[in-house]
């Protein structure tokens, strides 16, 4: 009995698909499951889903080798303004393909950003790379956004639902902030919305010493509607506007180019106003932090000065008792300083007096002649010379006890 084992089948059914397949098909799927390895290549899913009730109806196996993956993701990206993941319907150009072990599968080699786009968000996508490459796209969320928004200048129409929704919502905010909106008519759906929306915004410009923002509202509708936003004209007004500008078109999930160049997009005009209350709240919040700071901060200054004047009242009597104490004690000891220099010094003038009266003494004539000595006294006066006197001369010799009367020979 002839066999074939399970690599040769499939090889055959590789050659088969090789022969009969031989080209590169266009291939429109809905991508699944996208997944990059650490060698660049790309692994995905392809499917087909049902219309009525979504369920997939095809897959294949998908991949994309780095060196076409490394080509293909950063134009697809910057063509569309978003990552390459699962969920995009895609226009791919594919090879097919069986693989002996990995089986069916689809290698991807060109890839057609404008059939994800669409015609509407490719020409979004021409403008923002427009007002980018002018270097507007930026300006207007580059303004500091006024910390408290109470002079709001509103662009919309007066009989849209949405701005009633938005003045009531903001006037019925709960911490009762004061809002000070004008408003500024402009037709908001159909060909005259963009040139109506402009002209308004000229007459704001002409007073926006009066306002700190300005926002266009308008309630939901068509998405067909939105074209209207999605001009070059309104959106280099906005982004060059000199005034930060909010807008609430009133869409979830579609944006518009003026969203995209705006200081702040929110999606709805009640979504709006909860924007202009969260800006004050958060300063409110902050101020009221800042008072709190500023309170417990002098609680705690007077709490401290209080245990201060407490604890000095208490150590005050002991303190200066203290002192009184230390002062006395200060005065003792000087005293019995002065006392004790006084009594040396006295000490010291008596043994200079006993010492002045033991020289006198000894230098007494008394005290000479007690020790042997004796005085020759002429008429008088002490004989210091022999030479001084003559024979015939009377002479007195002065001793201790008495004295001798003589005749010099």
């Amino acid at each position: 009995m002839e066999y074939l084992t399970l690599s040769q089948l499939n090889t055959l059914v590789s050659t088969a698909i090789k022969q009969s397949f031989p080209e590169t098909y266009w291939l429109m799927a809905e991508t699944s499951d996208v997944r990059y390895n650490t060698n660049g290549h790309c692994y995905l899913e392809f499917i087909e889903k049902r219309a009525s009730d979504n369920s997939i109806i095809a897959k294949a196996r998908g991949y994309i080798w780095n060196n076409t993956f490394q080509l293909l993701k950063p134009y697809f990206e910057q063509q569309t303004g978003q990552n390459f993941v699962s969920g995009l319907k895609v226009l791919v150009k594919a090879g097919i393909d069986f693989h002996p072990v990995y089986g069916y599968g689809l290698s991807v080699y060109d890839i057609d950003p404008a059939y994800t786009l669409g015609d509407m968000q490719q020409q979004r996508q021409k403008i923002l790379q427009q007002l980018e490459q002018e270097g507007v796209l930026s300006l207007n969320k580059e303004l500091e956004m006024p910390s408290i928004p109470q002079r709001i200048a509103v662009i919309t129409s007066p009989t849209a639902a949405g701005y009633e929704d938005f003045l009531d919502h903001l006037q019925k905010n709960p911490t009762g902030f004061v809002f000070y909106p004008h408003l500024f008519p402009a037709i908001m759906q159909g060909e005259q919305t963009e040139q109506s929306i402009i002209s308004a915004l000229d007459k704001i410009y002409t007073l926006r010493e009066q306002f700190d923002v300005a926002i266009i509202i308008r309630g939901g509708g068509a998405t067909s509607d939105l074209a209207s936003f999605d001009t070059y004209n309104l959106a280099v007004n906005v982004a060059q506007f000199p005034l930060p500008v909010i807008t609430g078109i009133g869409h979830e999930r579609d944006d518009t180019v003026l969203d995209f160049v705006a200081h702040h997009r929110a999606k709805t005009p009640t979504a709006v106003a909860d924007y202009l209350i969260d800006c004050l709240e958060d300063v409110y919040a902050e101020l009221s932090q800042c008072q709190s700071g500023v309170l417990n901060a002098s609680y705690r200054m007077l709490n401290k000065a209080n245990e201060k004047l407490q604890q000095f009242s208490h150590y005050l009597p002991q303190l200066v008792g203290n002192k009184i104490e230390q002062q006395q004690s200060n005065l003792q000891s000087i005293r019995n300083h002065l006392l004790l220099s006084q009594k040396q010094r006295m000490q010291r003038e008596i043994l200079k007096l006993q010492a002045k009266e033991a020289f006198f003494k000894m230098s007494s004539p008394q005290y000479i002649l007690s020790k042997g000595y004796s005085i020759t006294m002429k008429n008088g006066k002490a004989v210091k010379s022999a030479q001084s006197l003559c024979a015939g001369d009377t002479i007195e010799t002065l001793l201790s006890e008495g004295k001798i009367s003589s005749t010099v020979l």
